[in-house]
């Protein structure tokens, strides 16, 4: 929602034009329901860096076994209904649409955030959707099989955890002491018309060392950003939600290999470099009497002026998006009665 139309193509088509249409899984000039079963039909929005879920179910064992028997009528017969359907290995569907109940969030895999959240994941709060899961799973494996790989899930989402967490503090540091280049204050507005640190928002922002109020809510920046922001967002965003995926769906490859845990191990020590550099830099401008001021680009330019925070701060200036929008649509994700999800 930050940037110019240009930019979100790929967002846009998914999150605006496709989003909750029947078309978009049964196909507007056929509506076969045999089409909507395949695992294919879900690749078209499923995909991508920071919701990797079809190259995680691709490469995983279960994908692989689709991959090849899925031209096989005895191996997977798409003319019988989901809740007949008798397949050699899951689908997309299978899982997550269990007996062709429509209401995908309830066997969703997701807990919060696309997995991003550091929530505890074997707490009891998450008991019923986790035997659920188990439910699913034990029409082939055994249950203690499903309890068991759930179990690994939770373990690789600890260790990504912890990566993050020491990722974040060095940032955090770096901000707090502020030898952050540049600071909040230096940047382009954020897309919520304000100044606060990218890495702050929602719940955890906690006052004026970050740029704003206690309380106050921004965003996570992508782009015009520090490097050590960046590749903050980039370990969280990206690459633990490859291990989220990848352990979700079997694919032992995305959660390791494929910059999972071992792109958060290289992005860990590349926010450390990035860290060891600018203080020491901080300390030789301080020995030499030089006061740095951020350049001007990081504030404005052509590209720059076209985002959201410069449209709002110059139309509503004393506005945030949330006193424009306070009650935004597109924050409202309760798309189904709870005890559904």
């Amino acid at each position: 929602i930050e940037r110019p139309p240009g930019d979100t193509a790929g967002c846009t088509f998914c999150h605006t034009s496709s989003e909750e249409r029947c078309s978009t899984c049964h196909q507007r000039h056929q509506f076969d329901p045999k089409v909507a079963r395949r695992a294919e039909q879900c690749k078209t929005c499923h995909w991508g860096k920071d919701h990797r879920d079809w190259e995680a179910y691709d490469i995983g064992l279960h994908g692989v076994v689709y991959q090849v028997n899925k031209w096989k009528p005895e191996q997977f017969d798409f003319s019988k209904k989901l809740s007949d359907a008798d397949y050699v290995g899951p689908t997309c569907q299978y899982c997550h649409m269990r007996g062709g109940h429509h209401n995908v969030q309830r066997f969703g895999t997701v807990y919060t955030s696309m997995g991003m959240s550091m929530a505890d994941r074997g707490a009891p709060i998450w008991n019923e959707k986790r035997d659920r899961w188990v439910s699913v799973c034990d029409d082939c494996h055994s249950p203690r099989f499903a309890r068991e790989q759930l179990k690994a899930w939770d373990e690789a989402l600890k260790d990504a955890g912890l990566k993050y967490r020491e990722t974040f503090k060095v940032a955090e540091d770096l901000l707090v002491d502020g030898v952050l280049d540049p600071m909040p204050k230096d940047l382009c507005p954020d897309w919520s018309g304000q100044h606060l640190w990218s890495l702050k928002i929602g719940a955890y922002h906690d006052g004026e060392a970050y740029g704003g109020k206690t309380g106050g809510s921004g965003e996570f920046r992508m782009s015009n950003c520090t490097d050590v922001e960046r590749l903050c967002f980039e370990s969280v965003g990206y690459f633990q939600t490859y291990i989220y995926k990848g352990m979700a769906h079997g694919s032992w490859n995305d959660a390791t290999y494929s910059d999972g845990s071992f792109g958060m191990d290289r992005w860990l020590v590349n926010v450390k470099q990035n860290a060891s550099r600018a203080r020491r830099l901080a300390t030789l401008e301080k020995k030499v009497g030089i006061t740095w001021q951020p350049e001007e680009f990081w504030k404005t330019g052509e590209w720059l002026d076209e985002l959201t925070g410069p449209y709002i701060v110059k139309n509503h200036p004393g506005k945030t998006i949330f006193d424009l929008c306070p009650d935004p649509g597109w924050l409202d994700t309760h798309h189904a009665p709870a005890e559904e999800v």
